[in-house]
This record gives structure tokens, C-alpha cells and sequence, in this order.
């Protein structure tokens, strides 16, 4: 029987790693981080026609901010409320 529940423990592990690196707020914060520094990179030197097609306004640089913001929220969220791992009598069948 010691086989067996060591076998029984061993996956409860590995579906509490699983459930934990596919957790959706790592997946949305990455994008955004991703993307918002990619913005804000073109964001930093607009050309003449960018700023007169936005009247002016460093749209490009506001948004990549605004998408790094939101990105590491989602991130420092994950990290300070970690999903619980999912306890044996959740799973339904």
C-alpha cells in the first residue's frame, strides 16, 4: 500500500505544478508585459505623421505604459495569491 500512496502523492504533486504554470494570470500578464515593451519601444521616437495622426498625443508610448502596468498587476497578483492546489475531492467526474 506505501507504493501506492507515494505513487497517489507523487501526482497530487505534479497536477499542483501543472494547475500552477497554466494559471491564466501568467499567461495575460506575460502577453501584456511582452506587447507593452514591444509599444513602447515604438512609442519613444514617433514619427512626424504618427504625431499628427494622434493631434499630438504619444499614443503609442501611453499605451505601452498602460499595458506594462496592467501586465505587472496581473503578474504581482500571481504572486502574492497563488493558486491552491486542487484537493482530491474536487475533481468531478
Amino acid at each position: 500500500m506505501s507504493d501506492l500512496q507515494r505513487e497517489v502523492s507523487e501526482l497530487e504533486s505534479k497536477s499542483a505544478t501543472a494547475a500552477r504554470l497554466f494559471d491564466i494570470r501568467r499567461i495575460i500578464g506575460g502577453l501584456f508585459v511582452v506587447y507593452g515593451v514591444i509599444v513602447t519601444i515604438a512609442g519613444i521616437s514617433p514619427s512626424d505623421a504618427d504625431l499628427k495622426k494622434a493631434e499630438g498625443v504619444h499614443i503609442n508610448l501611453w499605451t505601452g505604459l498602460a499595458m506594462l502596468a496592467l501586465g505587472l498587476f496581473f503578474l504581482v497578483w500571481l504572486k502574492l495569491r497563488p493558486t491552491a492546489p486542487p484537493t482530491p475531492g474536487d475533481v468531478q467526474e
